[in-house]
């Protein structure tokens, strides 16, 4: 049976703009970008990026940014303000990104958990997703079982912190701290640093 969406958050708290955190929400693939672009940038940045692609694209459709001439995606993410960091790698990473989605899921990235028929289903099906790497695919599990109350999500969530405890700005806040300061002990060679327990 496939899991059934039990809650529907009003916005998700990644960035400090209010819509582009209730766009998150309303366009699953907006979240999906997000995840893809939560790379060396700030998650602020990350997320609110996908409304501002959006604006640039008249709407966010997969089969047609993967149809855009790669060219095109380039100059749009390198826009200023440029979408990421590294725009021309992101643009790339987005349109495979996009892809997929148009290819296996009809254009409706939202298949990949609402038809997932467990947490091992689940768990192909994101990683089948071009920018979803093992630490993506635990926190993206996490704000599906937890922001969205998806059951087949629950087993993928991991023991520490994650964006899917982030249910504030203050939540954002406290788990981008506990980032940091998890980073600053592993650059300091401390082995036996780790993530604080939720």
């Amino acid at each position: 049976m496939a899991a059934k969406t039990t809650t529907t958050p009003k916005a998700l708290y990644f960035t400090g703009d209010p819509e582009a955190n209730a766009y998150l929400v309303e366009e699953p693939l907006a979240l999906t970008i997000g995840f893809v672009l939560d790379q060396q940038v700030t998650v602020q940045k990350a997320f609110s990026s996908p409304l501002e692609l959006s604006r640039r694209l008249g709407g966010l459709d997969a089969a047609k940014i993967a149809a855009m001439e790669p060219d095109e995606l380039d100059r749009v993410f390198r826009e200023k303000p440029a979408l990421h960091r590294f725009p021309g790698n992101m643009a790339k990473r987005v349109q495979e990104h996009c892809a997929v989605v148009a290819s296996e899921y009809g254009d409706d990235v939202s298949r990949v958990w609402t038809e997932a028929k467990d947490g091992v289903d689940l768990r192909r099906r994101i990683e089948g997703l071009p920018g979803f790497g093992e630490m993506k695919v635990k926190s993206f599990g996490a704000v599906l079982a937890k922001r969205f109350g998806i059951a087949a999500a629950e087993e993928l969530v991991p023991p520490h912190p994650t964006l899917g405890d982030v249910d504030s700005p203050e939540a954002l806040e406290i788990y981008q701290a506990q980032k940091r300061a998890y980073k600053a002990a592993v650059r300091s060679g401390d082995s036996t640093a780790a993530w604080p327990s939720s």
